[in-house]
Order: structure tokens, then C-alpha cells, then sequence
């Protein structure tokens, strides 16, 4: 005779554990997992931000600016937030475990949050700045986006040396197009440095990996380009200032980087010719 507990849908105790042990591996979720998810999260809420508060006001014809100073500075922050989760899912990975699908859950999110949500936001940068330039907002937009599809695969595949990448880390990357954007300078140059920078993305210049004092040192800096943003938001007394002042900063070390990167390699040529010719030496 059956249960009526057990009909009812009712599973005692033990058997909800056997059945959480009984999950394959590659459905149970692990710290660094749930991090991971936060960052897609995140990513998803910039688009919303961006469509909610600045394009349909626009297609509305509403000259409230306000409301979309405060959409953009929510988009970036949520941006800057799922970094901020892409940053601490790897430590967090490194430090206890990840599951099976750690990897491709990271590249999801990350193209969610570094691909479609800068690449979203250029092109409604491009709807809002002028209706006949959509179409070339759009394909900047559309670069960005393939960059990171790029680049994330790439990564998937390509085996680096240790504490390196190979091109612009897709973070920085979405990080350096919206402070260009952000910067409000003319179309033209800000959609040619929004291509600059989906070109680092899939470069083959190399980039430290942010871990020790360099990890703490870009937590730092995310954390205080919020708090420009908050102060561009609200208006406050050289918000705007303030805010163009850390998004230039933010463009400055995306092209101070490959120099420093190229140069390195570069000496590191030349020492190594220094050596060949030494050793043919009698």
C-alpha cells in the first residue's frame, strides 16, 4: 500500500540526501560556480539598465537627463560589479574547488557581461548621439561583441604561460570601451578607440593576470571607479569632472599596457640574439 506522504509528494530526509548524493557531478554547484553566476547576473541587469533608462526614453522622446545619467552609471557599476564576481570566482576556484562546468559557466557569463552588455551599450551610445548614425554604432557594436566571442574561445583553447593572457582580458576590455563612451568625445574617434580596443582583445599582446598585490590593486581600482560613477550620478559638485578624470585614466592604461608589453618583448629579443651571439663565439 502506498504512503500517503509519499504520494503526496512528501520524501523523507534520508532520501533527499541519497538523491543530492546520487546528482552527477556536473550538476552540483560549487561556491566559485555561484559567484560565476552573479557575474551573468549582473551582466543581464546592465542591458536592462541600458534599455530601460536611456534607449526607451529616447524612442520616447523624453529630454529627462537625469534619469539617464543615473540608467548609464547603474549599467557600468553592474559591469563593474560582475568583474568584480569574475575577479573572485577564480581566487575562490584556486583557493577551495570548482565544479566540472566551472570553465564553460566563466565564458558564459563573461560573454553575457563583457561582450553583449558593452556591445549593447555602444550601440544605444550610437541610437541616442544621432538616429543616422545607428548603423555605424552598430557594427563598432557588433565588433566589440565577436572580439570577446574571439577571445573567450580562444582562451578555451590556447595554452599560456603561466600569470599571462594573450591580448586584453575581456573585463578590462568591456571596462576601457564604456570609459570611452563615457568620455562623450567626438563619434568618429570614440567609435575608431571602440575598435582599438576589441583589436587588443584578440591581440597576441600579453597581459599579467591579476593575482597578489595586482588583484587587490584592480579591486581597489573598480571600487573607487564606482565610487566616481555614484558621484556622476547624483550630480555631485565635480561628478563629471571626476568621472572624466577615471574613465581617461582607464583608456590611458589600456594603451600604456601593450607599450610596456611590446617593449618587453622587444628587449627580450634583443637578449636573446645577445646570447645566440655569444654562444658562437671561440
Amino acid at each position: 500500500m502506498t504512503d500517503p506522504e509519499t504520494q503526496a509528494g512528501w520524501v523523507p530526509e534520508a532520501d533527499a540526501d541519497d538523491d543530492a548524493e546520487d546528482m552527477p557531478l556536473s550538476m552540483r554547484l560549487s561556491i566559485a560556480d555561484t559567484l560565476t553566476l552573479g557575474n551573468a547576473t549582473c551582466g543581464f541587469m546592465a542591458v536592462y539598465f541600458t534599455t530601460t533608462g536611456i534607449l526607451i526614453p529616447h524612442l520616447q522622446g523624453s529630454q529627462e537627463t537625469g534619469m539617464a545619467r543615473n540608467s548609464a552609471a547603474t549599467a557600468v557599476i553592474l559591469m563593474l560589479l560582475a568583474a568584480i564576481f569574475d575577479l573572485c570566482d577564480g581566487l575562490v576556484a584556486r583557493k577551495l574547488r570548482s565544479s566540472p562546468m566551472g570553465a564553460e559557466l566563466d565564458n558564459l557569463s563573461d560573454l553575457v557581461s563583457f561582450g553583449l552588455a558593452p556591445a549593447y551599450f555602444v550601440l544605444v551610445y550610437g541610437m541616442v548621439a544621432d538616429d543616422a548614425q545607428q548603423r555605424v554604432a552598430a557594427l563598432a557594436a557588433i565588433v566589440v561583441l565577436l572580439a570577446v566571442v574571439m577571445r573567450l574561445a580562444r582562451f578555451s583553447v590556447v595554452t599560456m604561460k603561466d600569470g599571462m593572457f594573450q591580448g586584453m582580458p575581456s573585463p578590462f576590455g568591456a571596462l576601457t570601451v564604456v570609459s570611452i563612451v563615457l568620455l562623450e568625445l567626438p563619434f568618429i574617434p570614440t567609435l575608431l578607440a571602440v575598435i582599438g580596443v576589441a583589436w587588443l582583445m584578440v591581440s597576441r599582446v600579453e597581459y599579467p593576470k591579476p593575482r597578489g598585490i595586482l588583484a587587490v590593486a584592480m579591486l581597489s581600482w573598480i571600487v573607487g571607479a564606482m565610487g566616481l560613477l555614484a558621484a556622476w550620478a547624483f550630480d555631485a559638485p565635480g561628478g563629471q569632472l571626476l568621472l572624466q578624470t577615471g574613465c581617461a585614466l582607464q583608456v590611458v592604461m589600456g594603451a600604456v599596457i601593450p607599450l610596456f608589453a611590446t617593449a618587453r618583448r622587444v628587449n627580450t629579443f634583443r637578449d636573446n640574439r645577445r646570447e645566440a651571439r655569444a654562444a658562437q663565439l671561440p
